[in-house]
């Protein structure tokens, strides 16, 4: 039994994409057994590159399901079945991902249409979708719909199937996407894993940590690892069974995480902000200077954006006036910065300027007393004085929302 599938999306970046459409054809070998399509309201914005390709507006969605009110029909179509696309590690991403947001995990066998038709028909001039299929005689009705491509794609399948006349290859190619080898092992351990900022948590078969780090890219990271030929990773490689992470955000909730979990990671700043006859500047860290930078940064970049702004500020002039904004000096206060997810916030607590504590609540929750904060702050253990240039980095930014201690 197959579910062949196609998904279009609302367009956003890498793993941030919803779905706005989505097609699907049970088939038996024989014919189609039951089939589902429908417009999904993807609760955000629709790229104008994807409108204007699709021809699905925001309006059309805007009374669609959501994919949680289609969840369970998409698991009853599906269940049972080999999960059959063109390019389908997209359409399986898109599926697991969305499932993901409700807390499910979504697991089913596929087949890709892409490797199997380069295998049966190696003399195609293209294997895109499109040009396939008109070049094999397949009607291709509303081309970058979900029914229409989804419909061709079965086509296609049967085709494919016709021309393997003894299931040679398509079995194969099912021995291949699950076989318990290296590369299938990289590719179901990472496949889910964000392009995001947050600590990483390498464990073998029992769930034992074997190893863990703040990394900015967890996608990446993870995959460099994987493909390492250095004898550091080989233990990590070898025993790897599954991997946790956990998303920073911020580069400030990313340190106060770190000092958390006990994690250290040297933040490199080699450039510097300073003020001299009246004008500010960038340039690298001397150590040979004696003179202290007003700021730290990562690359020149950073520190050249600052003094842009700081040169359009005119309560800025004098540098006197950005010392007094920026200070840390008696702060006892709370900050209010977005948190790690979508739907999230983080709070930081400061006792007479010093960073003491901080914290998540829903966008929905209501902190109103000292006690609620104080049953879900998180202390800072130590001394976070390492931390003042990002704080003083965040002031100047104007990212924090600066409000009184709750009583």
């Amino acid at each position: 039994m197959y579910a062949v599938i196609d998904i279009e999306s609302n367009g956003a970046g890498f793993r941030q994409e919803s779905i706005i459409e989505i097609a699907i054809y049970r088939y038996d070998g024989h014919e189609i057994v039951d089939q589902f399509i429908s417009l999904v309201n993807p609760e955000s914005d629709i790229t104008p590159f994807v409108q204007k390709l699709t021809k699905i507006t925001p309006k059309m969605v805007k009374t669609a399901p959501k994919f949680h009110e289609i969840a369970r029909r998409v698991i009853e179509i599906t269940e049972k079945c080999t999960l059959v696309g063109h390019n389908i590690e997209f359409d399986y991403r898109m599926l697991r991902q969305s499932f993901k947001r409700l807390g499910y995990e979504f697991k089913i066998n596929t087949l890709d249409t892409i490797p199997l038709a380069k295998k049966l028909i190696p003399e195609a001039e293209s294997y895109s979708l499109g040009k396939l299929v008109k070049s094999l005689g397949i009607p291709l009705v509303d081309h970058h719909r979900a029914s229409g491509d989804a419909r061709a794609t079965l086509e296609l399948f049967k085709l494919l199937m016709t021309k393997d006349q003894n299931s040679e290859i398509i079995q194969q190619h099912h021995e291949e996407v699950n076989a318990k080898t290296y590369v299938n092992k990289v590719r179901d351990l990472t496949r889910d894993l964000p392009a995001e900022r947050g600590i990483i948590y390498f464990q073998n078969g029992e769930g034992k940590i074997i190893f863990f780090d703040f990394v900015e890219d967890l996608s990446r990271f993870s995959k460099m690892i994987f493909n390492s030929k250095s004898k550091r990773w080989q233990a990590v490689q070898q025993d790897t069974e599954q991997i946790h992470y956990e998303l920073t955000g911020s580069d400030i909730l990313a340190r106060l995480m770190m000092k958390t979990k006990g994690l250290r990671k040297r933040e490199k700043l080699p450039f510097g902000m300073y003020y001299q006859k009246g004008r500010y500047y960038a340039e690298k860290i001397s150590n040979e200077k004696e003179k202290k930078p007003l700021l730290k940064f990562k690359s020149f970049t950073q520190g050249l954006k600052a003094v842009t702004y700081l040169q359009s500020q005119e309560k800025f002039a004098d540098v006197n006036a950005l010392a007094a904004a920026i200070s840390m000096k008696g702060r006892s206060e709370m900050w209010l910065i977005p948190g790690r997810t979508l739907g999230e916030k983080a709070f930081l607590i400061f006792a007479n300027g010093k960073l003491t504590g901080y914290g998540f609540y829903d966008l929905h929750t209501r902190i109103s007393s000292r006690k609620k904060l104080d049953a879900i702050t998180i202390e800072v253990a130590g001394n976070a004085a390492d931390m003042t240039n990002d704080l003083q980095l965040a002031l100047l930014r104007g990212e924090p929302e600066i409000v009184k201690l709750p009583r």
